[in-house]
């Protein structure tokens, strides 16, 4: 049976993070049941636990069963180049990343949790141009980055196996499907998966319904939203917009991914810009060997038809979303979770259609 949830970050004692939540962690399993969700995914394990205390990883899985919740957690980032980002990590591991990383599969796998969401990088928005994102490090090619990743992933595997578990890589601004699929495939599919993201998937020249037949066979958990794409010197604007509202057809990727069973959201709140795709800079080019023009000319496609239903005033113009989105994180999800569960033939939580934010046909044409 499919069940949609919701991704929730929590708040860092060492570094800022966008869209973090400081509701407790058990009255947050509340309100998404309250909200009609059937799940949730809490990032990462380290702000959620900072101990990796037993007793409380225990209570939350307990609490989440009482209330007929999925539960799913993450670990940290596996790309060696940019670990010493975490030193909370290294902490759990006493002066280890490798080992601290171990120790929070150990106290997942302990709770029933095995598929465990983690990424290859992060994404600085303060820097300027492609070097937002880690895939264009100075000190390190992306390929040694790669390289250094399997390497890693290698290493964890025997834990990974002794606990029955999976490290689930999110298809993030830093990494294309392709190169996903090629270490899920190297390193094994017993011991590593997909979290396919719906709208990261552009930032690569990538559309969301090829990328996710690529990596359906081992997709096993999910980063669902919607885009708005417009034009802008170095490529494209990608604004983040709720399931329904922007260019992607739900219809085909959902079917393109029907093998799943948990339906994770990742919402969007206020203040959410937009992210540049570089597709005219040569470096990025360059950088993408596995890029396929019939994808980016489907994607220049889906741009001209969201001008249209701009034009038509059946769509919100840039304006709408340059200052980050006007739909409430809650709005957000809401809305979300409303059209994915209509596409699916899925029963509607009693108050989904009570929601704020745009209503159609309420836009301008010149917005």
């Amino acid at each position: 049976m499919t069940r949609i949830g919701l991704d929730v970050k929590l708040p860092s004692a060492l570094r800022p993070v966008k869209g973090a939540v400081a509701t407790p962690p058990l009255e947050i399993l509340d309100e998404v049941r309250a909200a009609g969700l059937d799940g949730v995914l809490f990032r990462t394990l380290a702000e959620l636990a900072p101990s990796l205390d037993p007793g409380f990883l225990r209570e939350l899985r307990a609490h989440a069963d009482a209330l007929g919740l999925y539960l799913d957690l993450g670990v940290g980032k596996v790309n060696p180049y940019m670990i010493a980002e975490l030193p909370e990590v290294r902490d759990l591991g006493g002066g280890s990343y490798l080992a601290g990383m171990e120790a929070m599969i150990e106290a997942a796998a302990a709770i029933g949790c095995t598929d465990l969401w983690t990424a290859t990088g992060n994404y600085k928005a303060h820097l300027p141009g492609v070097h937002a994102t880690d895939r264009y490090r100075g000190e390190a090619p992306w390929a040694d980055q790669l390289a250094a990743t399997e390497r890693f992933l290698r290493r964890l595997a025997p834990c990974l196996r002794a606990n029955g578990a999976r490290l689930v890589l999110e298809t993030h601004e830093e990494i294309t499907s392709w190169e996903i699929v090629r270490l899920v495939e190297s390193v094994g599919p017993d011991v590593l998966g997909v979290t396919f993201d719906s709208a990261n998937v552009y930032v690569h020249g990538e559309d969301p319904l090829a990328a996710a037949r690529r990596v359906a066979p081992y997709t096993r958990a999910t980063h669902l939203r919607d885009v708005a794409l417009f034009p802008c010197p170095d490529g494209l604007s990608r604004y983040l917009v709720p399931c329904g509202l922007g260019v992607i057809d739900w219809p085909a990727l959902l079917g393109a991914l029907s093998g799943v069973e948990r339906l994770t959201i990742e919402p969007a709140g206020s203040g959410q810009r937009d992210m540049t795709v570089h597709s005219a800079l040569p470096v990025w080019r360059e950088s993408h060997p596995d890029l396929a023009e019939a994808e980016l000319a489907e994607i220049d496609r889906q741009v001209a038809a969201y001008a249209a239903l701009v034009e038509a005033g059946a769509a919100p113009g840039r304006d709408a979303w340059r200052d980050g989105s006007p739909y409430t994180r809650d709005d957000f999800t809401a809305l979300s979770a409303r059209h994915l569960r209509d596409v699916l033939g899925l029963p509607q939580p009693d108050g989904a259609s009570r929601l704020g934010g745009f209503a159609p046909g309420q836009y301008s044409s010149r917005s």
